[in-house]
């Protein structure tokens, strides 16, 4: 049977997928077969002719186990189905049938498996399914990814904690992730002490990265659901910083910062203009990674024909500057299969900044 991790997280936007992508790349260095599963998948995408959890798809494209594809996604959340367990019309125990089926057949066939749960403990039990439970069926030891900081993190942790215990589900490690840098020691110091009493070590996940928050223009695109007009490496640079074009064009271009997406209204031909041109030249053609051109003034033909002609990367949406600008600066960027700048980080990351062994040393 295999070795088996269940990652859970206080919430959303902890970095659990990461850290599952991140376990997965450590354990292919000391295991000879490792497998994935997301038993509860709440994220449906079209796979082939049939539909699995997005993060599934993005694991079995990153470590090539589309094999195994419809095994590590058993039950997956399509609208209404919550509605039909509730009414009776599919039954808890045929779900619960389903992924406990899926899980065997992986164990059986791997020496260190990855289960990933679907956000908080709770996040299922509409189903009968909370992550705690499903980490209970599945008889596997849990790991429980939170935020950084100290305060508000032990409340978080403290809380999911509950249901863990309450299900007889076992937490063995608490992975505090986008730990500021000069702030980790002291944090996970105090991690550590608030949580002495506990079965669990803490330990430290990553630090934050810009370059993993950030989208890349194609993430942009689809957000907003435009085109854009970009090479296939441009449509993949990682945006770092976002700015709002709101001064006047000199000062807009003076103040760039590196890898910047610049969002721009359409009325502002002569700015647009300006970008269009300087991004000919390589000191900005590397601060400006791209042009999110928005509002409902229709940008002018001379303009647009400049545009075109450019090698600058834009995208056009008619929404107004302010509800776009509050948009992207809300996103959450989430890694894709695409992504291969910030997979290959990702993977250089984790063998710099998790301790496998240790991990490894709490599942027995």
């Amino acid at each position: 049977m295999a070795r088996k991790v269940f990652i859970a997280a206080t919430g959303q936007d902890c970095g659990k997928t990461t850290t599952s992508l991140s376990l997965i790349h450590l354990a292919l260095k000391k295991y000879r077969r490792v497998g994935f599963i997301k038993p509860v998948g709440p994220k449906p995408s079209p796979y082939k002719n049939f539909w699995v959890d997005k993060d599934a798809a993005l694991v079995a494209k990153v470590f090539d186990l589309e094999d195994d594809i419809r095994l590590m996604s058993p039950v997956v959340v399509q609208p209404g189905d919550t509605r039909k367990v509730i009414d009776g019309i599919v039954t808890r125990e045929q779900l619960e049938r389903q992924l406990i089926k899926a899980c065997k057949e992986l164990e059986e066939s791997c020496d260190f498996l990855i289960i990933e749960g679907a956000g908080h403990s709770g996040v299922g039990s509409v189903l009968g399914l909370s992550n705690a439970r499903v980490a209970r069926l599945l008889e596997a030891p849990v790991m429980v990814v939170s935020g950084g900081g100290i305060g508000h993190v032990i409340d978080d942790v403290s809380m999911n904690l509950a249901l863990y215990k309450m299900e007889g589900a076992e937490v063995r490690i608490v992975m505090p992730n986008k730990l500021i840098a000069e702030k980790r020691a002291r944090t996970l110091e105090y991690m550590g002490k608030a949580f002495a009493h506990e079965n669990f070590i803490v330990h430290g996940g990553f630090n934050y990265s810009p370059i993993l928050a950030g989208p890349t223009l194609q993430h942009v695109a689809k957000l907003f659901d435009v085109s854009l007009r970009a090479s296939q490496e441009q449509a993949r640079q990682i945006i770092k910083h976002i700015q709002l074009a709101a001064a006047s064009t000199e000062k807009v271009v003076e103040i760039l910062k590196n890898s910047t997406l610049l969002l721009v209204n359409s009325s502002r031909n002569e700015l647009l203009v300006m970008l269009a041109t300087l991004h000919h030249i390589p000191e900005y053609a590397e601060k400006l990674s791209g042009v999110l051109i928005s509002g409902a003034n229709p940008i002018a033909k001379l303009t647009q024909q400049v545009l075109d002609d450019s090698q600058l990367p834009f995208m056009r949406t008619e929404q107004l500057t302010s509800k776009v600008f509050k948009t992207v600066t809300r996103d959450v960027s989430k890694i894709t299969a695409e992504d291969h700048e910030k997979i290959s980080l990702v993977k250089s990351l984790a063998e710099q900044e998790l301790d496998f062994d240790l991990i490894d040393s709490q599942l027995g």
